[in-house]
């Protein structure tokens, strides 16, 4: 029933205001669209997310959105340029180096955003 449907990420942000700053700041995106019930951002391809206020956010240990990338090593010294902060793992199946993560011809990158929400840069076919 759903498999046709458009689908967007709803990062939660405990100060919305911040994060709005970050999200502009860091990433160089601005809302569409401010309500009460969040921000609305247009990201490439038709689609976009939602950041809503919420005293959860940065509580989740998993990614909760990411940003397809054709040349994650650029983006992320791009990003480190703007002052994001990319995390290092060293798990079985998952170690970075200088920031990045290769599986195969595959690679990517995570960051946290100032909620403490876990985003990603992927590279994908």
């Amino acid at each position: 029933m759903l498999s046709q449907r458009s689908v967007y990420p709803t990062i939660p942000a405990s100060d919305l205001s911040r994060a709005q700053r970050w999200y502009e700041e860091k990433l160089g995106m601005k809302p569409r669209l401010v309500e009460p019930m969040g921000a609305i951002y247009d990201a490439g391809g038709g689609t976009g997310f939602l950041l809503y206020p919420t005293s959860n956010a940065g509580q989740a240990p998993n990614t909760l959105m990411t940003f397809s990338s054709t040349d994650v090593h650029a983006d992320v010294v791009a990003l480190r340029a703007r002052g994001v902060v990319f995390e290092n793992y060293d798990f079985p199946g998952l170690k970075t180096v200088d920031g990045v993560a290769k599986f195969g011809d595959r690679e990517a990158a995570w960051f946290r955003d100032s909620e403490g929400n876990i985003l990603a840069l992927g590279s994908r076919d």
